[in-house]
């Protein structure tokens, strides 16, 4: 039995969040597109997945010239909404990239540079690694570190699978080095520490919870959903944070929350924040090195 159903328990240690926050807060934006299975790239078929296709497939075969153009909405149009969301409040947020689509929109990679965002490597491409064979997935993590190392002028220090993990993907991290962290889990509301291969390996939990890809999958179908279903989790951990300060991981989408109607509610959201003292809204590479300075790895001696 290798699952830890148990983690902190009743007495999840005390963060000292920087300012003595309450909370911590972190906008991630999956860059995907450019990246998804499609015909032009050799695939057999065009993705449809977190589109305005809904949670079920159209069932199209080969390729799809309407998904085409609603991941190409998500890169050319949706990014920049977003970018400008942020940019308007001086906040910052966590690019969950990937390499071929980083690659593939040289302007917003000079954004995304330019801004000071921290880029987590979501892979080569957007593709589920559960599914790779391990000398494949080997080459794709090398080759996404590569690639974004050539985009971005630095290498990605942090991991993050679309959908979860295979099981020898933190193996494999561990085994190309130079990852502070990876986010490949959905267990808990503070990093932890793990043991891969007899090394210590730091674990920065995500959500799919207080994520807008439920508007991909039918669950949200207005900003005000996504404003409400979010503020709450925000009001309750900041409430919470009186005596056991968390992490706050809220997820977008470029092709998704950056519509009009959508990005009304992340607009609310963020200016919902703002109101509060108390919250560090920040990058999640500080967030690990704030975990690594402040919880250092366990001594394996």
């Amino acid at each position: 039995m290798d699952r830890d159903l148990i983690g902190y328990g009743a007495h999840p240690p005390n963060p000292n969040w920087p300012g003595k926050a309450r909370l911590a807060v972190n906008f991630v934006l999956n860059f995907e597109e450019g990246s998804e299975p499609s015909v032009p790239d050799g695939d057999s078929a065009s993705e449809w997945g977190l589109t305005e296709y809904g949670a079920n497939s159209p069932g199209v075969a080969g390729r799809d010239l309407a998904a085409e153009g609603m991941f190409a909405y998500g890169s050319r149009v949706g990014f920049w909404r977003i970018l400008r969301l942020f940019q308007e409040r001086g906040l910052p947020m966590t690019i969950f990239g990937c390499a071929l689509a980083l690659e593939r929109n040289k302007p917003a990679a000079a954004a995304i540079k330019q801004a000071g965002y921290d880029v987590c490597c979501h892979g080569w491409r957007w593709e589920k690694h559960f599914e790779l064979p391990e000398d494949v997935e080997r080459e794709r993590i090398a080759r996404a570190v590569a690639s974004i190392q050539a985009t971005m002028g630095e290498r990605p220090l942090g991991w993050y699978c679309r959908s979860g993990p295979g099981v020898n993907t933190r193996r494999l991290l561990v085994e190309e080095g130079g990852f502070l962290y990876d986010s490949d889990a959905y267990d808990d509301e503070l990093p932890y520490w793990s043991i891969v291969e007899g090394k210590p390996h730091l674990v920065v939990p995500y959500s799919l919870s207080t994520n807008d890809a439920k508007f991909g999958r039918g669950a949200f179908g207005t900003g005000d959903d996504f404003f409400h279903y979010c503020r709450d989790a925000f009001d309750f951990l900041y409430q919470e944070g009186r005596t056991q300060p968390k992490m706050l991981s809220i997820g977008l989408h470029m092709r998704l929350i950056g519509h009009p109607a959508r990005a009304a509610g992340l607009q609310r959201l963020l200016d919902h924040i703002a109101r509060f003292d108390g919250v560090w809204v920040t990058r999640r590479l500080d967030i690990a090195r704030h975990w690594v300075a402040n919880f250092p790895a366990p001594s394996l001696a």
